[in-house]
């Protein structure tokens, strides 16, 4: 219950923030939305070393031994906080030297610098609600990982529906604050359940190189994604006008809406119970019902959302993005083939298979952003998706075959 209403409040959110922003933004404004927010994700992901994943399957594997469990959680804590210092270091220069204009036409690089700072606290308070609910996944504390999940997602929609509305500060610095009131509270409740600094502290050990692994198959994905998503948008709006860059924009916003429902019951499902001690009977029996159950659901949402994609765009969007209905097919076809990889993926990830993970991830992404870019030459504003399909299906065959190559355990 609590998962499912995880789940829906996460996909309100999606639904109501890019909702108010298709409403209050032309689609050139909202492609710039996009872009700043891929930086803050870049941000969030170097700064964390994107170890939510991490956090929630160490936290599992040494939960009844706190002494092992505290020093493991006072490695991932020191982790962070010397990624966040460099990470913000980095950002406090590179936002007055870089030419913002050029990511950002239409903003004033002021209103862009004012924001970049504002970002700052946000992706810290953004950390800490990942890390506190991982940890509660990992610690079976579902209660407290729902809980902190759903305010969080309240308190987001809230805060740029009253921003918005009544206009006190710039869109980019309103999307930049909105987890930071949460991210106090998601402290405190994890605080309540002891994760917290004080007995982080107390700890003699100092653990890091269990880490090592989860930092790479978290950071490489959570900045090379980004960095790919601002290249196909700068491409789309180089070659087809930023009004393009902004549906497409769109069109990509309710792949997220569609994806994350599935991404979020998948990670709490997959990742606490997957470890290379079980046997490989064992794992299938496990894992092919959830795959094929979340590819059957998969396929019933792409089916629903095909047949309803007119109302679906005025419902998620606005009528300016009316067009963007013709193009969501062949996009829906690559979310089918996404949710079926991504549960492969997080299998690797469990196994910390980080050779295996980062080659599949890197490669995949390599293909979106190639494809990119030669299938808008050839296909104009087709050409995104039909690449986005094309990178989702070669990821999901390979997957597969790397996954049903795993060795496990004979005992």
């Amino acid at each position: 219950m609590g998962s499912g209403m995880v789940t829906f409040l996460n996909a309100l959110r999606v639904f109501v923030v890019n909702k108010l922003l298709a409403v209050f933004l032309p689609p050139s404004a909202f492609a710039c939305v996009g872009q700043f927010m891929n930086f803050m994700t870049m941000g969030q992901a170097t700064s964390s070393l994107a170890l939510q994943n991490g956090w929630v399957s160490l936290s599992a594997q040494n939960r009844n031994n706190l002494e092992q469990l505290y020093g493991v959680w006072r490695g991932g804590f020191r982790l962070t906080t010397f990624a966040s210092i460099a990470t913000f270091a980095v950002a406090l220069v590179l936002c007055f030297i870089v030419p913002l204009e050029k990511f950002f036409p239409g903003i004033h690089p002021r209103l862009v610098q004012a924001a970049i700072l504002f970002a700052l606290p946000g992706v810290f308070a953004t950390n800490i609600i990942t890390i506190t609910a991982s940890v509660m996944n990992g610690l079976g504390h579902y209660r407290r990982w729902a809980l902190i999940n759903m305010v969080s997602s309240l308190w987001q929609m809230l805060w740029v529906a009253f921003f918005l509305w009544t206009g006190r500060l710039s869109v980019l610095s309103i999307v930049a604050t909105q987890s930071v009131v949460a991210g106090i509270f998601a402290a405190q409740i994890a605080a309540r359940a002891g994760f917290s600094l004080r007995e982080i502290r107390k700890s003699a050990l100092d653990i890091r190189a269990p880490w090592m692994s989860f930092a790479l198959m978290g950071i490489v994905p959570m900045v090379l994604s980004p960095v790919v998503l601002t290249f196909m948008r700068s491409t789309i709006g180089t070659e087809l006008g930023w009004d393009a860059a902004g549906i497409w924009q769109g069109i990509w916003k309710i792949s997220d809406f569609m994806v994350a429902f599935f991404s979020a019951i998948l990670g709490v499902i997959i990742l606490p119970k997957v470890s290379a001690k079980m046997t490989k009977s064992e794992f299938w029996s496990m894992f092919r019902p959830i795959l094929l159950k979340s590819m059957a659901l998969a396929l019933v949402a792409v089916v629903v959302l095909y047949f309803g994609r007119s109302l679906l765009v005025m419902v998620m969007l606005s009528s300016a993005y009316s067009g963007a209905a013709d193009y969501i097919p062949m996009q829906l076809l690559g979310d089918f083939f996404r949710v079926g990889g991504w549960a492969l993926g997080l299998v690797l990830i469990a196994r910390r298979e980080t050779k295996k993970f980062l080659t599949i991830e890197i490669c995949s992404q390599l293909v979106l952003a190639g494809a990119t870019y030669a299938f808008v030459k050839l296909y104009e504003f087709n050409g995104p998706m039909m690449a986005y399909a094309l990178e989702n299906f070669l990821t999901l065959v390979v997957s597969l075959v790397v996954v049903s190559r795993l060795k496990w355990s004979k005992s």
